[in-house]
């Protein structure tokens, strides 16, 4: 990124980019509860409707949505917002 591809608005806008970029990582979080929460229903479903020996049709959603979830993982780290990471992101911005 060149300085001419940096938010005109100055400091203000530079925070707000790197606030959203940190907020993105931790909205990931809720993105891997959501699948793990689900497919464990999914799983328990299946055990008890249609027993161990049938066909596992979660695997499917379980497959599926993990590519979703890895697609989501490779562009967004999941770490605490601190200002210390609020910060990183402005200085790595500034940079390029």
């Amino acid at each position: 990124m060149t300085s001419s591809m940096l938010p005109v608005g100055g400091e203000e806008d530079l925070r707000a980019l790197a606030m959203k970029r940190v907020r993105e990582r931790r909205d990931f979080q809720g993105h891997v509860v959501a699948y793990v929460v689900v497919n464990l229903f999914l799983w328990g479903l299946w055990a008890i409707t249609s027993g161990v020996g049938s066909y596992p049709w979660p695997v499917w959603v379980t497959l599926g949505w993990g590519i979703g979830v890895a697609l989501n993982a490779w562009s967004v780290m999941r770490r605490p917002i601190t200002p210390a990471d609020v910060d990183r992101e402005i200085d790595r911005i500034s940079r390029t």
